[in-house]
């Protein structure tokens, strides 16, 4: 029998899931060698075929996203139990990802912005998501919004972690193959190259042994040179404190990395560690200067935290 494998998602945007369709024709392959159990996305499989398999049925459980939900919380406990082996796919399931950032604020305030507050909301009359409701005899039930993202691993035990937002494809095969080799890494393992990304940027010849900044430009402010070091260009490129395997494609597409890879195994704040990379660059000794210099960051919090919020020691804003 083929080994059992789900992908499942939690709080994302979906292109993990497209991760996997860019295989291309090499996924025919993955779904020749695996027989797929779970794929919400592309496939009709419903909670009960999940529940009525024996426990550790599954050989390994894919799971993208942050756990927001009541709903998203049930489903990622009940593929701990039915998984051998549960990989972490994504940002958003390592670190937190996008949907993290909401973090700095609370329930009701996200809440307040999507359904009352933003200039494209009619909302006359000031409804919100209910988690019940009972209409004709008939009840309703909504999963409950949790009022803290939390990385999968902050819920479950977590076996292995692909970064990227969204990761490779070339990563995700290399996953499925160790899995059917049998060849994997020791528990907690990253599954990507464990060193910083400006070690493989195609740019790396032309940094500097120490860039300094005198100002920092967003990428609309510039034309940007193709050939030469982002940051060497002034623009706040994240390189020295991101860990590679993505291929370097923000780079190829001539804009600067921001953060998705996340950290390597040496660092355990990506965002404090992207932040003091970037800060020792300011070309200056003196503290106002300086300040004038950081100032040009836009959202430093949301820049320097906005792939791992929940992951980081802050994980969420204290309200």
């Amino acid at each position: 029998m083929k080994p059992k494998v789900a992908f499942y998602w939690c709080a994302s945007c979906g292109g993990c899931e497209e991760s996997s369709v860019d295989l291309g024709e090499a996924l025919l392959d993955v779904a020749e060698a695996i027989d797929i159990v779970l794929w919400p996305v592309a496939l009709d499989f419903k909670k009960h075929h999940i529940e009525a398999m024996a426990d550790g049925e599954i050989v390994a459980a894919f799971i993208n996203g942050a756990v927001r939900s009541s709903e998203q919380e049930e489903w990622v406990h009940l593929l701990r139990k039915k998984s051998q082996v549960v990989i972490a796919f994504g940002s958003c399931a390592q670190l937190g990802g996008i949907p993290g950032l909401a973090n700095f604020f609370n329930r009701a305030g996200v809440l307040e912005a999507a359904y009352r507050e933003s200039p494209s909301t009619v909302n006359p009359n000031g409804v919100f998501p209910q988690t019940v409701h009972k209409d004709n005899g008939f009840t309703l039930t909504l999963p409950v919004l949790h009022d803290t993202v939390r990385t999968l691993d902050q819920v479950i035990d977590v076996d292995y972690y692909i970064p990227g937002c969204p990761p490779t494809p070339q990563l995700l095969a290399d996953a499925v193959q160790a899995l059917l080799s049998g060849k994997l890494p020791p528990k907690g393992a990253v599954l990507a190259p464990d060193h910083a990304l400006c070690k493989d940027c195609p740019r790396r010849d032309t940094k500097p042994e120490k860039p300094m900044i005198s100002e920092f430009k967003r990428p609309h402010e510039v034309v940007i040179d193709q050939t030469q070091c982002l940051l060497n260009q002034g623009l706040l490129c994240l390189g020295p404190a991101t860990r590679s395997g993505c291929g370097a494609l923000c780079i190829e597409g001539n804009m600067p990395c921001t953060g998705c890879f996340g950290p390597t195994s040496r660092v355990r704040d990506y965002g404090a560690k992207a932040l003091s990379a970037i800060a020792s660059m300011a070309d200056s000794n003196d503290d106002a200067e300086i300040a004038a210099i950081l100032s040009k960051i836009p959202d430093p919090a949301g820049t320097f935290y906005r792939y791992s919020l929940p992951a980081s020691a802050l994980q969420r804003k204290k309200l």
